[in-house]
């Protein structure tokens, strides 16, 4: 279970479709971010060494996708560049408790959020791109991100209770689809 309450409204394949140049740069933005997510936990879990394999496993697999976007955007002769982000995850993370260990449960949660999230997104774009060939690149990513997910949590789990986990993600899965409700509308993969 990926653990959102709100599924993406109907309305966000028609509409990222028509601008899907920024939808791929975003999504080479989102992917770098994810590995120095990652990467920043590892810093952050320095206490907690069976942490630093499945984080630094994560980390490199986020920049393994980060180089495949890189090569889809080549392919398409859409040149990487800055971005007006997406406010999605730092709105998530706001929610995030200021104590520890709760802060890392909480980060670790609005991660595994944010995971899901691209998981069905990239769910939505295989199943409903025109273009075959960039359906099929989404379909590749879904098991990694579903992966991610649960890494996530089950990192969540070996720091607090599992039931206190799955508490907390359904109270921070309520904050994330407030959070997408309120997103602007930017070609963007998490708005």
């Amino acid at each position: 279970m990926l653990g959102f309450i709100a599924p993406t409204r109907p309305d966000w394949l028609p509409r990222v479709v028509r601008q899907l140049d920024e939808v791929l740069v975003d999504h080479a933005h989102c992917e770098k971010k994810a590995a120095g997510a990652a990467v920043s936990l590892l810093f952050r879990c320095a206490g907690y060494p069976s942490f630093l394999e499945p984080l630094s496993r994560l980390a490199g697999e986020e920049l393994e996708h980060f180089r495949a976007v890189l090569g889809v955007l080549a392919k398409r002769g859409i040149a990487f560049r800055r971005q007006r982000p997406s406010p999605y995850a730092g709105r998530l993370l706001l929610a995030a408790r200021n104590f520890e260990p709760a802060r890392l449960v909480d980060e670790f949660l609005c991660c595994a959020l944010i995971e899901a999230r691209s998981c069905e997104r990239f769910r939505i774009l295989a199943d409903g791109l025109p273009d075959q060939e960039l359906a099929d690149f989404y379909r590749s990513l879904l098991a990694a991100e579903a992966r991610h997910h649960g890494i996530y949590v089950d990192l969540a789990a070996e720091v607090m209770p599992r039931p206190e986990v799955r508490t907390r993600l359904r109270e921070l899965a309520q904050h994330e689809a407030q959070v997408l409700s309120e997103m602007p509308t930017l070609p963007r993969l998490h708005t």
